[in-house]
Order: structure tokens, then C-alpha cells, then sequence
């Protein structure tokens, strides 16, 4: 069976590289977090194709494209990145990449890839059901997104003292279920604390999820000089803390561009230091389709990632979709 190796630091955006691979290809999948991940993986034998995002923690892509070619690894890389610079282009090739994809991946787009360099036959089905956001208006949902979350960075990084890695957010229109299947892509490994948020503004409503992995919890303490003994209790406020700046920071932002005020609720703990697959047991959203924001914070300097995710309800759209509307005909 031909063996895929999905590369990316964000759990939606591997889950929904991999949903885009042809639908009867038989494959296996794998996934890493970072080129470091990656590369154990290759070195395993598990990768004939590598699909390798480009901004990642520990080893970004440049690097893991750079140690594949020295150590001689056989494997085909497509890199799939949100960073189009004509450069960007220029080194990956150089350093091996055969292809290039613009995030978001399109299932087309890649089959069309594939197919090129003949890694995928010409005639393999592509029956693939995806939910297509218009262009237009999932750029400007990247845009506003982009702007409240560097307004949340700035924010974390004030209080911290700590330069704040802030990636392009993924931007998919998705059913709930789907949404479990990305979530349970965290490797079973790691245990995470998560912490969600409902919020609530005239004709939109949702949720945010803020996920941090328990290893992330040792360096956020070194950061704010806690000296005491960092227990599950002094864990848990760290995430409060950190939740309540991003999650409100963000939707303020996201409010003021759509001229709208969101009413928070509490804060509820859906988990501490347990496996993802718990963690989404107790999510408890009832809705059918949801515009998923997903945005994925990292510490330079520190291992600390912090996964932040903001859930719409499909009918809470046409209420943003008018007001992206009217922030496209202001262009």
C-alpha cells in the first residue's frame, strides 16, 4: 500500500490534507507536527509521499527539505504552504520539493498534482463531497481572522514578554463530525488541557476551544517565573489565563471588524491531561455543518503550542457573510 506522510502543524490543516487525497486511494497515512516528526517517520519507512507545510515549531519546512536531501531520504515532497512568495517557490524546489500547493488545499488541485508526476494514474476517481466556501469570502474571513489574532498575539506577547509565532489561520467549512475526526488527529500520545467558551452576538453564535498540550505547561511557567510548584490547579489557571486572553482578544477583534458585540459565557474545562479522544467526548455541540476557524499559537524560543479554534454555526454565517459583504464592496 502507498504510504503518505501528512506534515503540518496544525491538526486541521493535516486532517484536511488528508481528506483531500482521492477518496479511493489506498493508502496509509501518517502524520507529524513538524519536520523533526517527519523525519523519524521517514527514516521508519513511512512516507513514500510527503505532503510538508512550510512554517512549523522545532524544524520548519525549508529545514526538514534541506536534512531529507542529506540524508538521502527516498520520498517525493509536495509542499503545501500558505507562504506563496515567489522565493518561497524558488527554495523549496532547489532543495527537492517536486510541486508546491497553496493552502487551503483543493482536492482537485492536489489530484491534479499527483497526477502530474504520475504518483496518482490519470484515470483514478476524484469523487470527492467537500463544503466550498466562496473565495472571496473565506479571504476575507483569513483577513479579519488575521488581524484579531495578531491583536490576541500582541496582547499574549505583552504579558509574556515572548515573541508570538502567528501562523495564516485555516479557514474550512466543515460538519461537526468532521470536526471530531480533525481533533482526534493529535497524536494519542500527547495529553492535552482544553477549555471551551460559548459566545453569543445578534445573529451569530459559536464556541471557541483553546487546547494546550501538557508539555507546553513547564516553559509557560519558566515564562511568568512561577516558583512555586506548577500542580494540575496552578496548570489549570495557566490555561484560564491564557484562554481568556486569546479567546477574548480574538472576538473582540473578529466583533469590531463586523461592527457586532459577543457575549461570552463561562469558561468550562472540557479536559485536563487527557487524550484528545476524551477531550472531544465531552464536546458537546449539536449543530450539523460549522465555519471552523482553527489558529495555532507558538512561543519562539519556548515548546509551547497553544491550538485556539472558533466554531460558527452554519446559520450564524449569513449574518457574517452580510457583513463581509459589505467590507467587500468598501474595497
Amino acid at each position: 500500500m502507498y504510504s503518505v506522510l501528512v506534515c503540518d502543524d496544525s491538526l486541521v490543516a493535516r486532517k484536511q490534507v488528508a481528506k483531500c487525497l482521492p477518496q479511493d486511494w489506498q493508502v496509509a497515512v501518517h502524520f507529524a507536527k513538524n519536520g523533526s516528526e517527519a523525519l523519524n517517520s521517514l527514516q521508519q519507512g513511512k512516507g513514500q509521499l510527503l505532503l510538508l507545510d512550510l512554517n512549523m515549531p522545532v524544524m520548519d519546512g525549508y529545514e526538514t527539505l534541506k536534512a531529507i536531501k542529506e540524508q538521502r531520504l527516498d520520498t517525493k515532497t509536495i509542499v503545501i504552504s500558505g507562504d506563496i512568495q515567489p522565493e518561497a517557490f524558488e527554495r523549496v524546489t532547489q532543495l527537492g520539493a517536486i510541486d508546491f500547493i497553496r493552502k487551503p488545499v483543493n482536492p482537485e488541485t492536489l489530484k491534479q498534482v499527483l497526477v502530474s508526476h504520475q504518483i496518482l494514474a490519470g484515470d483514478e476517481s476524484g469523487n470527492t463531497d467537500t463544503y466550498e466556501l466562496d473565495p472571496d469570502i473565506r479571504d476575507c474571513y483569513q483577513e479579519i481572522t488575521n488581524i484579531a489574532m495578531g491583536q490576541a498575539g500582541d496582547h499574549l506577547a505583552r504579558i509574556m514578554n515572548v515573541f508570538v509565532r502567528l501562523p495564516i489561520p485555516n479557514v474550512n467549512l466543515i460538519e461537526v463530525s468532521e470536526l471530531h475526526m480533525m481533533l482526534s488527529d493529535i497524536e494519542s500520545h500527547e495529553q492535552v488541557t482544553a477549555v471551551c467558551q460559548g459566545f453569543l452576538g445578534p445573529g451569530i453564535r459559536g464556541e471557541a476551544i483553546c487546547i494546550l498540550s501538557d508539555s507546553s505547561f513547564e516553559d509557560v511557567a519558566k515564562i511568568l517565573d512561577i516558583q512555586e510548584d506548577v500542580d494540575d490547579q496552578v496548570q489549570l489557571e495557566l490555561l484560564m489565563d491564557a484562554a481568556s486572553i486569546l479567546i477574548g482578544t480574538c472576538l473582540t477583534g473578529l466583533a469590531g471588524q463586523m461592527d457586532v458585540n459577543f457575549s461570552q459565557g463561562h469558561p468550562v474545562v472540557l479536559g485536563q491531561h487527557r487524550a484528545i479522544t476524551d477531550i472531544i467526548g465531552m464536546n458537546r455541540l449539536k449543530w450539523r455543518r460549522t465555519l471552523a476557524i482553527e489558529l495555532s499559537y507558538g512561543l519562539e524560543g519556548y515548546n509551547v503550542q497553544c491550538d485556539l479554534i472558533l466554531l460558527f454555526t452554519e446559520d450564524s454565517m449569513i449574518t457574517m457573510n452580510k457583513k463581509l459583504s459589505h467590507l467587500l464592496e468598501d474595497f
